[in-house]
């Protein structure tokens, strides 16, 4: 070879490597923005700053809390649908705007249930329906007899139309027969913002995770009538179930958090993430904020969740076709 030859060998040697090297840049290498997709308080919002607290330290970068309430959860999700798959777009994955809505509403829904990589799960969200402190429903028999009575009498508060805050409530009123005997519905764009609805007594009762509603029902201000998980929660022991209650079928509404990201995220973004969710799992830290907001630590991985996610959108398609919804919502 001439020295001419080696001299440009050399040279696109160098600017490979190079470019090599910047196509592989550590990641991250900046900060990171999640995706809470219903207003602040809520659920999501809960999830959403525990684990950006937390998943900082493994990952290395600050984790930036973005709220993009509006259309029930679509905007935010449509948001991270659309974003750069480079792992600094992620987006707090929650049952109504990821598995409620592609199945009750496809057309009206800009995505599928999986038109997203689905990094991994982070908790379960025991579900209840709850009342203020001086609400004549001293107990769920009290609401049913209402419900039965003079149900368009009453309203309710929901996170927007297909969410848990909307299906439970939906369920119920079918398991109990009312037909088209049913209180008006009264939309918000969070359940941080309906539970504040029930608090100061704009609406009569409110379903929905439990954890926005537990520290106001520990010191009394509402009172939870039913929770849907297969056991008693263990914060809310004097709480029936609703299969001690009679309404077993409510047990198949319940609230969850995953950490989503854009379709085409890099195999080694994916595994830093997964890794960072790991690592969330055996920290106690984590795992006691979970708690103390009233959720159930549950880390899944890219697979596990997957499975979980379809099961979640399979659940709520059966449940569109039994309730005849599916058709109302497009």
């Amino acid at each position: 070879m001439t020295n001419k030859a080696k001299f440009l060998s050399t040279i696109v040697f160098t600017v490979f490597s190079i470019g090599n090297s910047w196509g592989q840049e550590a990641y991250p290498n900046k900060p990171i923005n999640l995706i809470a997709p219903y207003s602040a308080g809520g659920d999501s919002d809960l999830a959403a700053r525990a684990f950006a607290a937390f998943a900082q330290a493994p990952l290395g970068q600050n984790i930036v809390v973005v709220n993009k309430p509006g259309g029930s959860g679509i905007i935010g999700s449509d948001f991270v649908r659309r974003a750069t798959p480079d792992g600094y777009t992620l987006l707090l994955a929650r049952p109504g705007s990821q598995s409620i809505l592609p199945a009750l509403a496809p057309e009206n829904t800009k995505y599928k249930w999986d038109d997203f990589t689905i990094v991994g799960m982070l908790e379960l969200n025991p579900y209840g329906c709850a009342v203020r402190k001086d609400s004549p429903f001293k107990n769920y028999e009290d609401l049913a007899d209402a419900l039965k009575t003079r149900g368009t009498k009453l309203n309710y508060g929901t996170a927007g139309i297909a969410t848990t805050n909307d299906m439970g409530p939906r369920l119920l009123f079918t398991l109990l027969n009312l037909g088209d005997k049913v209180p008006q519905q009264i939309p918000y764009k969070g359940t941080g913002e309906a539970t504040s609805a029930l608090l100061s007594g704009q609406i009569d009762f409110s379903c929905g995770s439990i954890g926005t509603m537990l520290n106001l029902i520990k010191d009394g201000q509402l009172r939870a009538l039913l929770v849907t998980t297969p056991n008693r929660y263990k914060e809310l022991p004097d709480v029936p179930t609703a299969a001690e209650l009679g309404i077993g079928d409510m047990s198949q509404i319940i609230g969850w958090s995953g950490i989503y990201a854009p379709i085409g995220l890099p195999k080694p973004v994916i595994d830093k993430l997964v890794q960072s969710l790991m690592e969330l799992d055996k920290n106690p830290g984590w795992r006691n904020t979970t708690e103390k907001i009233g959720s159930i630590p549950n880390i899944k991985g890219p697979k596990e969740a997957a499975e979980f996610a379809k099961n979640q959108y399979e659940t709520y398609l059966n449940l569109g076709k039994r309730l005849n919804i599916i058709d109302k919502l497009n």
